[in-house]
């Protein structure tokens, strides 16, 4: 694993030994940010199940300028930290070893606006999707935000969340990558 673009590419990430989560991997990253834009001028990125944190270190390197990442896991947050400290983004982060449910109830509280959001829960739960929703009901999207939700084949995400609509789908294997955003007049939904 390692940051595909940016500030600090190439620069490795330690990956999380054993079956407590599921690392996206660089070929599924660099597709991920190719759809949504390959770099970015500031914003706040939210990694809500973080893991070992290469989603939002890959947004701070294309350009994000502060990251939340939340994970629970407490060998995954380790290693979240370790990541974050490797890639000297320490003073652009803020980390939170909760779950995401709890984390979403205090982001609502807080006075921020969420640009890029990364929604990657473990896939038997598919619940966590509706965090989403959540946070478009208390307003805490940029009118220009981008919500990536990585899930299985199996798993049948809303067309829309308020007004962010699917404007695109990819499948990886047994992966599949949504984008939400605000369409645009006269442009396709998936």
């Amino acid at each position: 694993m390692r940051v595909v673009a940016g500030e600090r590419k190439g620069m490795p990430l330690k990956a999380i030994t054993g079956t407590t989560t599921r690392p996206t991997t660089d070929k599924v990253k660099e597709s991920i940010f190719n759809m949504i834009g390959p770099f970015f001028d500031g914003g706040l990125a939210v990694d809500l199940f973080a893991g070992s944190g290469g989603l939002g270190i890959e947004a701070l390197s294309r350009g994000a300028e502060r990251a939340i990442f939340v994970e629970k896991d407490s060998k995954a947050y380790g290693v979240l930290q370790e990541n974050i400290a490797k890639c000297r983004y320490e003073e652009h982060v803020e980390t939170f070893r909760v779950d995401a449910v709890r984390a979403v109830k205090a982001l609502l509280k807080r006075d921020i606006v969420i640009d890029y959001l990364f929604m990657d829960p473990p896939y038997h739960k598919k619940e966590y999707y509706d965090l989403v929703q959540t946070l478009v009901e208390g307003e805490k999207l940029a009118n220009t935000a981008i919500i990536m939700c990585e899930h299985e084949k199996g798993i049948e995400l809303p067309a829309q969340y308020g007004p962010y609509q699917c404007v695109r789908q990819e499948t990886y294997g047994s992966t599949i990558i949504s984008i939400y955003r605000k369409g645009e007049e006269g442009e396709t939904i998936v």
